[in-house]
C-alpha cells in the first residue's frame, strides 16, 4: 500500500535474458552471505566490548574497594621514624606506605586535636603494623613506643667505672648507647653491646667516624685506643638509629657532636685564647670534673695560668682517676705517682684527651675563663666548697682544711 511504501521496498526486477530461476539461485546466496558476515562482525565487536569491560572494570569501578582503616591487634612489630618538621599529614603517609594504617584519613582525624601528638618529638618509635588509625596515634604517644632515645648526662666517660664506697657502677657512655639501642621486635630483643661500641671505637680511620678536622691531631696521638673518641660525644639527648651498626651509630653521634661545638663557638673561642679547638675541649673536661657550675670560670682560668707558668703541673685527681676501673674523689700516693697519658702529677700540661664528655656551661667556662691570677684551688668540704688562691702557702692551708674534712681521704 501506498502509505506503507517507505517501510516496504519492491522486490528488484531482473534485468536482461536471464532466467528468474536462475536470478534467485544466483542473487539469493550472495544476499545470505553478506548478512551472516554483518551478523558475524556484530558478534565480534560485542565480544571484544566484553572483554574490554572485564578487563578495564577494576580500573574503571576500583574493584574490591581496600579498607579505610584496619581492625584487630595487628600483624607485626616495625620501627618507624619521626623527622624534625614532620607534620601530621606527613606521619600518616608514612605509616601508609609502611602499612602501619590503611589511610590518611581516619590517621588526621584521630589525631585532630591531640596535644601529645603534636607534641611528638623526632626520633624511632616502635608500632605494629595493620593497626586502627585511632590505636596508631595512640601507640605514638605512648613513651613506652619510643626506642633508640639515648640521653648522655655532663661529665660521662666512654667506660663504666666502679664507685668506691658505694657497691655501684657507673655507666659510661658506651653502655648508655648500648641500652639505648635495644629494641623488642615480635618478642625478641635485639641490642648493640657496649663491648662492640667499644672496638668499633678504635677500629677504622678518624674520618670514618667522623671526627671533626680540629679533633684529628689530638685524637690521633691515641692510635687505636678506644679512648681517642673521648670528650668527641657530647652530652645532651640523641635519638640513635636501632638498626645501625655500633661503628654508624658512633659515626653519628660523633660526627652531631662536632657540628654542635662548632656552632657553641668553640673554634672562635680557641682563635681568641690562641689555643688549638682541642686542647680548649680538654680544659672542659677537667672543668666538668673538679668543680661546681658556681666555680667553673675561675677554674678555667686556674688551669690557663698554671699552664702558662714556669710549673705547668696541673695535679689534678680527676686526670689520675680518669683510666682507674674503681674511682673516688680522693687518690692514693700510688695512683699519683703513676705515669699514664692523662696523670697530670706524672705529666706536664694537658692530659692526652678530655677525661669527659663536658657539659654546655663547663665548656663555655673553657672558652670564657674569669680573670684572675689565682694558681691554686681546692675543695674543702662535701658541700663543694672551694677556695682558690695564688699563694702556695695560702694553697697549704686551705689544703688542710680539706684533710681536717676527710674529704680527701681515700677508701681505699
Amino acid at each position: 500500500m501506498a502509505e506503507d511504501g517507505e517501510f516496504q521496498r519492491a522486490q528488484p526486477q531482473a534485468v536482461g535474458a536471464v532466467s528468474g530461476t536462475k536470478n534467485r539461485t544466483g542473487r539469493g546466496p550472495g544476499t545470505g552471505r553478506g548478512r551472516k558476515g554483518r551478523r558475524g562482525l556484530i558478534l565480534a565487536a560485542v565480544a571484544v566490548v566484553v572483554l574490554a569491560i572485564v578487563l578495564l572494570a577494576p580500573k574503571l569501578f576500583g574493584g574490591p574497594k581496600a579498607p579505610s582503616d584496619y581492625t584487630g591487634a595487628g600483624v607485626e612489630d616495625i620501627v618507624i621514624e619521626v623527622h624534625p618538621g614532620d607534620s601530621g599529614s606527613v606521619i600518616a603517609a608514612d605509616l601508609v606506605d609502611k602499612g602501619v594504617i590503611a589511610s590518611t584519613g581516619p590517621f588526621i582525624s584521630a589525631a585532630r586535636g591531640n596535644s601529645k601528638l603534636a607534641a611528638i618529638q623526632p626520633g624511632y618509635y616502635r608500632l605494629r603494623t595493620e593497626i586502627p588509625a585511632a590505636a596508631a596515634v595512640q601507640q605514638l604517644t605512648d613513651p613506652a613506643s619510643r626506642v633508640g632515645l639515648l640521653v648522655i648526662p655532663e661529665g660521662k666517660q666512654l667506660d663504666d667505672h666502679e664507685v668506691i664506697g658505694t657497691d655501684t657502677v657507673n655507666p659510661g657512655i658506651f653502655s648508655l648507647i648500648a641500652d639505648a639501642s635495644c629494641v623488642d621486635l615480635n618478642g625478641t630483643r635485639k641490642c648493640v653491646s657496649a663491648q662492640d661500641l667499644k672496638a668499633a671505637a678504635g677500629e677504622g680511620t678518624l674520618q670514618s667516624l667522623n671526627v671533626p678536622d680540629w679533633a684529628l691531631k689530638g685524637a690521633g696521638a691515641m692510635g687505636n685506643s678506644h679512648r681517642r673518641l673521648e670528650g668527641l660525644i657530647a652530652p645532651g639527648t640523641w635519638n640513635i638509629d636501632p638498626f645501625a651498626s655500633p661503628k654508624q651509630i658512633l659515626a653519628t653521634l660523633v660526627g652531631d657532636s662536632g657540628k654542635r661545638y662548632v656552632d657553641g663557638g668553640l673554634l672562635d673561642a680557641a682563635k681568641a685564647l690562641n689555643m688549638p679547638p682541642y686542647a680548649v675541649l680538654v680544659v672542659g673536661s677537667l672543668v666538668q670534673k673538679e668543680s661546681k657550675p658556681a666555680d667553673f670560670a675561675k677554674v678555667a682560668r686556674v688551669i690557663y695560668n698554671r699552664l702558662n707558668s714556669e710549673y705547668d703541673r696541673l695535679e689534678f685527681d680527676s686526670t689520675v682517676n680518669y683510666p682507674l676501673e674503681r674511682q673516688e674523689l680522693a687518690t692514693t700516693d700510688e695512683d699519683r705517682h703513676t705515669e699514664t697519658p692523662w696523670n697530670t702529677y706524672a705529666k706536664s700540661g694537658l692530659p692526652a684527651t678530655p677525661i669527659c664528655s663536658p657539659g654546655d656551661e663547663a665548656l663555655a667556662a673553657a672558652e670564657h675563663p674569669e680573670p684572675g691570677d689565682w694558681l691554686y684551688f681546692v675543695t674543702v668540704d662535701a658541700d663543694g666548697t672551694t677556695l682558690f688562691t695564688n699563694d702556695y702557702q695560702q694553697h697549704l692551708a686551705n689544703r688542710d682544711k680539706a684533710l681536717d674534712s676527710g674529704i680527701l681521704n681515700s677508701g681505699r
